[in-house]
């Protein structure tokens, strides 16, 4: 067997390098900055190991932008590089100076780079890359690196009095876009808003006070916030600091409901704030609004493969290092670690839901309207927190009372379980709409819960599959009495000739109207003489692929029932046939006005009148 080394030909490593080592090519500032941020706390874990004992002074990171020169300039005070560590670390492809100072100090450092291939980004928008540095060791002279984007590079010593290492890229024709002083700051302010030591973007003009007086000076324009919320105690801030915090991620939102500061060391590591904003009712509109960080640095606000799909509701940081990502720190890799951090924070916002609920429930019900979305698709999508949450996931009522599934289940075992054992949630998802049926139901003194969120058809079939012993029932799904069947039947005061007039005459008119079956009932007098029902699994299929973006005609199905106890039906059959087809014409327009034009009081006052008119 013939063993041997694979040869990587390095004048074809830069063409690939420009094409297909990141997905965007903005992403060459993070990378530099982010090197700039390792080199500093390099040093800065060199000064406490007692190894650096000099003064560590200003950290802070310039970005300087010359338009005139076609140059942007990323410069840093960290820990600088020897000829040696020159050679060793730029002149090596994937050779990664941040793992092998990991290796050696462990946890005494938060180093961002990995790789070893950010600083290579630089040529994806720059023709040439100067490289100026010099070693925090004194003995050690200045020297500039130049490369061409070719495996050719030039390294000499060079002139410079401070420590540290300045980036300079010349800028390419196809890239121009990136000598514009607003692009960078966009870039700045994106990537690198909450890195961990000041970034210097230029000057900015600030008032100040001087002498009694108020005046104009240039102070340096610092983009970012070093010390964001989620790195302090929580047993330090105060709730007007998380709401602060909230407008410098989204300004101009609205305030969110509550919160939950993440703070974990073990088995991993993680920090982080998630905030619950209020829900509009438009599940998509509301995601992508976590921002995932790895010490401090902006990857993603794409955090779907992190997070279980209900959690990306939610708004925030996360914040970890043990999340692994690819090369470009632009997608994420799958591995246990992710899973784990998914569970845990799962779990932490299912017990602040908890917590909440049982701390004071009269608020928790006060906020339902504006989280049930998000705790009803999370138990629809996650078993673990379906579990959780069937201790404080709520049902409102027409009554405006609110309830959990357990406390429902033991109200309503006598009134509205059925003859085979079940337990009927009748609902509706429009009290106004629905008015009249409402109506029709108080004599049976049954409770009725509101479900109108976007999900709530997904929300039921789950509960639904989930105990076989509960079945959900719109109020417009039969006749009042078969909503729920009993034992009892009633009969009709029509002989079956008269049973069989009535029917034709109805069919014929039905004729013109598709979809639409009439159906004769015995029901009680006081109910109405005509009404519309819709069959529940047929509507609720339909309505589900609506929501799936498809079409059907399943809604369309609708019965036509005629009420054959009610004394107007009596009234009608006594009629002359003409008599007969335009009272049924008037009834049947009268029970489709419900569906259609008339809705609420509304149509309860116009069927009154109008069944007090042909009674006269």
């Amino acid at each position: 067997m013939a063993k041997g080394n694979i040869s990587v030909q390095t004048e074809d490593i830069f063409p690939i390098i420009k094409k297909f080592l990141y997905s965007e090519h903005e992403i060459f500032l993070r990378e530099l900055v982010s090197n700039a941020v390792d080199a500093s706390s390099k040093l800065e874990t060199l000064a406490r190991k007692g190894e650096f004992k000099d003064d560590v002074g200003n950290l802070d990171i310039q970005v300087i932008l010359n338009p005139k020169e076609k140059t942007l300039t990323i410069r840093d005070r960290g820990i600088g590089m020897s000829k040696e560590e020159v050679e060793k670390y730029l002149n090596q492809v994937a050779f990664s100076s941040a793992e092998e100072f990991l290796k050696k100090y462990k946890d005494d450092a938060r180093i961002i780079g990995k790789f070893g291939l950010g600083f290579y980004s630089a040529f994806m928008v720059a023709d040439k890359v100067e490289v100026l540095t010099k070693s925090y060791r004194k003995e050690a002279p200045a020297v500039r690196w130049i490369c061409e984007g070719k495996p050719e590079y030039e390294l000499e010593e060079a002139q410079k009095e401070d420590r540290g290492t300045e980036v300079i890229l010349h800028i390419g024709e196809d890239n121009k876009e990136f000598l514009e002083e607003s692009r960078i700051e966009g870039l700045l302010k994106k990537y690198c808003r909450f890195m961990p030591y000041p970034i210097q973007f230029g000057t900015r003009k600030e008032k100040q006070e001087k002498d009694g007086k108020e005046v104009e000076v240039e102070v340096p324009n610092i983009i970012n916030n070093p010390k964001p919320l989620w790195k302090k105690k929580p047993a330090e801030l105060k709730d007007q600091d998380y709401l602060d915090f909230y407008q410098e991620l989204y300004p101009y939102s609205e305030e969110p409901l509550f919160w939950i500061h993440l703070n974990v060391d073990h088995p991993f590591h993680l920090t982080g704030v998630l905030y619950f904003p209020k829900l509009k009712g438009n599940i998509e509109v509301q995601k992508n609004k976590i921002q995932l960080y790895v010490n401090q640095v902006f990857v993603t606000d794409e955090v779907s493969q992190i997070l279980p799909e209900f959690l990306t509701l939610l708004h925030g940081v996360i914040d970890s290092p043990d999340i692994p990502l690819n090369v470009s720190r632009s997608y994420l890799q799958g591995d246990p670690n992710v899973r784990k951090i998914a569970r845990h924070i799962t779990k932490k916002v299912a017990d602040k839901l908890k917590e909440l609920f049982v701390k004071d429930r009269e608020n928790f019900e006060q906020k339902w309207d504006d989280i049930s979305v998000f705790i009803k698709y999370g138990m629809i999508s996650d078993e673990y927190f379906y579990e959780k949450a069937l201790d404080f996931a709520l049902f409102k009522t027409t009554e405006d009372k609110y309830f959990t599934l357990e406390e429902l289940k033991e109200q309503l075992k006598e009134q509205q379980t059925d003859k085979h054992g079940k337990l009927i949630l009748l609902y509706t998802h429009e009290p106004e709409a629905q008015f009249q049926l409402l109506e029709n139901l108080k004599p049976y003194n049954y409770t009725v819960l509101i479900m109108k969120d976007i999900i709530d058809n997904h929300f039921m079939q789950h509960l639904e599959y989930k105990d076989d012993k509960i079945s959900f029932k719109r109020v417009d799904a039969d006749t009042p009495d078969k909503l729920i069947e009993k034992d009892e039947e009633r009969e009709s005061v029509l002989s079956k000739k008269e049973e069989k007039t009535l029917q034709d005459i109805f069919d014929k008119l039905a004729q013109a109207h598709q979809n639409l079956t009439v159906q004769l009932k015995a029901l009680s007098p006081e109910e109405p003489p005509v009404l519309i029902t819709q069959p529940e699994f047929m509507r609720r299929m339909s309505e589900m692929q609506a929501l799936q973006g498809g079409t059907s005609h399943l809604m369309e199905f609708m019965n036509l029932v005629v009420n054959t106890n009610h004394p107007l039906i009596g009234k009608l059959l006594k009629k002359r046939k003409e008599g007969r087809a335009e009272m049924a014409s008037y009834l049947m327009k009268l029970a489709l006005l419900g569906q259609q034009k008339l809705k609420g009081q509304e149509l309860s006052d116009f069927m009154k009148q109008t069944v007090d008119m042909l009674s006269k």
